[in-house]
């Protein structure tokens, strides 16, 4: 069998060598496991350690997909295993390390080169978000989906959803909404539109260049590298919409948003249309919990948002609607999850402090990442579902 994840060095003309990691699991559009996250996290220390080494490039194999999120089946799978209630111990190692690898990516000393091309999702927007420079191809495919599982935007998305212009973050993170490139650059999520078909002229560029080993100077030069290859992306969907958009979160409460995408379902466009109602199919628990969440982390920085994330994540394999979203949604793809409860009206304060608060004996799994902290599940806001 070959690798899931594959690496590989080429020199350049200035005798620095870059890294190239490539995901290689196109069957299952190169979905984020937890043998390919520790392949990829200590191959990228080694890099980040190694001075011969001017930069990384990050790509997918396959025509379909970058990466359509975390390998999801494999943890309802484990969370059957264990029973209702319990987290099954491959769901903390999972988050534990994708979360870790999120958090290098974003803080890696050197550039990184994200090639992400069709279909980005969920785990794959967590790798794509924090590299220093980030491709997507015009055709790109974009979403944070975890309402229709039954979790919610993680992978930091608590954290760079709710630093898009006005809150169109908090309308992704309810809906799911499919976005183009365009909205990618104009939500900060991508620096480039490059067509997917320019992959190798781009790498020929990157090994004919001259590199000084050195952050600034080599990030500047790639962003140069980069520009002769971008093409015209797509008018953005979220600007297109700005104002529907706007009428339907700029309200105080939950329950006010909530009325008003209900109401949405209703709009003659069918983007909008169908955004509305994925957030009436979603889950009412992965609405509240990420409502709460994003408020909890408005301020926060990311090693704070990662471990408020990872305790989230951990209760939501003990809570039934992880399970239950995925069974229905990839497993026997019904599409018709039971959600527990199914109205926003009847989720608790209570429940979504359960699901917040921290699941493990002892120090923080991650509490290293940063600057280490303690870090205590926060009071849940009255509004959440008032």
């Amino acid at each position: 069998m070959s690798a899931s994840v594959t690496f590989s060095t080429f020199k350049t003309a200035s005798g620095h060598l870059f890294g190239h990691a490539a995901l290689n699991n196109p069957s299952a559009l190169n979905a984020l496991t937890l043998p390919m996250i520790d392949l990829l996290d200590p191959q990228l220390k080694c890099w980040a350690e190694d001075r011969s080494i001017a930069g990384v490039v990050l790509s997918a194999a396959g025509e379909k997909s970058f990466c359509a999120g975390g390998d999801v089946v494999s943890l309802h799978h484990a969370s059957k295993r264990v029973g209702a209630g319990n987290v099954p111990p491959e769901a903390e190692a999972f988050f534990e390390h994708e979360y870790r690898l999120d958090y290098r990516i974003h803080t890696y000393p050197k550039p990184i080169l994200c090639w992400a091309h069709g279909i980005v999702m969920g785990g794959g927007v967590g790798l794509m978000v924090g590299a220093s420079h980030r491709v997507v191809s015009p055709n790109a495919r974009i979403a944070m989906p975890e309402i229709h599982i039954g979790l919610y935007p993680d992978v930091g998305g608590t954290w760079f959803l709710q630093r898009m212009p006005g809150r169109m973050g908090l309308f992704l993170a309810l809906t799911g909404a499919i976005i183009n490139a365009g909205d990618a650059k104009l939500g900060n999520w991508a620096d480039a539109v490059i067509a997917h078909e320019q992959f190798s002229r781009v790498l020929t560029a990157i090994e004919k260049a001259q590199w000084h080993g050195q952050l600034k100077n080599d990030s500047a030069a790639l962003s140069t590298l980069l520009k002769q290859f971008e093409t015209q992306a797509p008018a953005p969907l979220l600007t297109t919409h700005a104002d529907a958009i706007d009428s339907v979160v700029n309200h105080a409460t939950l329950a006010e948003v909530d009325a008003a995408l209900r109401q949405l379902q209703h709009h003659t466009d069918p983007w909008l249309t169908k955004a509305a109602q994925a957030y009436a199919h979603g889950s009412p628990t992965s609405a509240a919990l990420a409502y709460e969440l994003m408020k909890q982390n408005k301020n926060a920085d990311l090693a704070d948002v990662l471990r408020l994330e990872y305790q989230a994540s951990v209760g939501c394999c003990s809570h039934p609607d992880f399970p239950e979203g995925v069974r229905a949604l990839l497993v026997d793809k019904d599409k018709s999850p039971k959600w527990k409860p199914d109205r926003l009206n009847d989720v608790s304060v209570d429940a979504i402090a359960d699901i917040l608060k921290p699941g493990f004996k002892g120090v923080h799994p991650l509490h290293d990442l940063g600057k280490p902290i303690n870090m205590p599940a926060l009071p849940v806001s009255t509004d959440v579902i008032n």
